[in-house]
């Protein structure tokens, strides 16, 4: 994007990501000063995203995670005020966010993905425990949240005691979970962008999992390799599953999509249509690793935004 742009990037928020989305918009400002643009910004949780001045933004760089600023609820506003945004559009980013919608879009295309179970938190926690077991799940079984970035609440459960303490936590904040059957493996994310796979890497977390303190601490000391450690056969695969879903979903811009590969298989856990864009982030660690810059990919995701039909 060679012409100067005028760029408002929203960042910050009302989600639970508000933190992470405060440090990946400020890199993201860096980065698209250093371009040559003129850079505004936005905080919803400060001023709300109507009263955004169209006349005064050429483009807006969308530097939200979580709810409200990637289930297309601020996508609609970007929309509505008919000013070219940044990433996913409205319904790609809804169902992209809602794990439910997304993992039977996955099966409706043949793209494996963890067995899961929709489970309603009003139910008696007998009557959700009987409906997991009739489900034949192994354990360990992983609860989550159906419309959370970040593995925000994610607990994996080793026993049927700690569901029952897992599920009364979870009550506390939402109505609905999911269930999903446990894959082992290598933990496997891959970056697209502008629809072409650029790499994957392998993440092997000290910790239980890639949780929240995995992803956004350096003392949780996760360990990364890349290129990630396959077979080129696999490698292949797995950048070609992760274009195909970025596809399939409508999106645009940068996705993450995350895998587990599990005796010769790739599960697919996720699409993430606004990856973080932290120093401890993925998506400029893969980029780096194949000679493009933060401001070259920051460059890339500016030069495809737009509006959605």
């Amino acid at each position: 994007m060679k012409k100067r742009k005028k760029v408002l990037v929203v960042l910050g928020g009302l989600s639970r990501e508000r933190e992470v989305s405060l440090k990946s918009g400020r890199a993201c400002i860096k980065a698209i000063k250093k371009l040559g643009h003129y850079v505004k910004t936005l905080d919803p949780k400060k001023k709300p995203l109507n009263q955004i001045n169209k006349n005064q933004i050429d483009i807006i760089f969308n530097a939200l995670h979580g709810k409200y600023g990637e289930d297309g609820i601020a996508q609609s506003n970007f929309e509505y005020l008919r000013i070219p945004y940044t990433h996913s559009g409205v319904i790609s980013s809804m169902n992209s966010m809602d794990k439910i919608i997304s993992k039977n879009i996955f099966i409706s295309n043949r793209i494996l993905t963890p067995r899961f179970l929709h489970l309603n938190l009003n139910d008696n926690v007998n009557l959700i425990k009987s409906k997991i077991a009739r489900k034949k799940f192994k354990l360990p079984i992983v609860l989550k949240p159906i419309r959370e970035g970040s593995s925000i609440d994610v607990n994996i459960c080793f026993n049927y005691s700690k569901i029952s303490s897992v599920l009364k936590s979870l009550s506390k904040n939402y109505k609905e979970i999911l269930c999903e059957e446990f894959i082992g493996g290598q933990e496997i994310q891959v970056a697209v962008i502008n629809k072409k796979a650029i790499g994957s890497i392998e993440l092997k977390p000290k910790r239980k999992f890639y949780d929240y303190k995995a992803k956004y601490s350096k003392s949780a000391k996760t360990t990364h390799i890349m290129p990630a450690n396959l077979s080129k056969k696999n490698y292949r695969k797995v950048m070609k599953i992760a274009e195909r879903v970025h596809k399939i979903m409508g999106c645009r811009g940068v996705t993450r999509s995350d895998f587990k590969f599990y005796k010769n298989k790739f599960y697919l856990l996720e699409i993430n249509t606004q990856p973080g864009m932290t120093s401890l982030s993925l998506v400029p660690e893969i980029a780096k690793y194949y000679n493009i810059s933060f401001e070259s990919l920051i460059n890339k995701i500016l030069s495809d935004a737009g509006l959605h039909k």
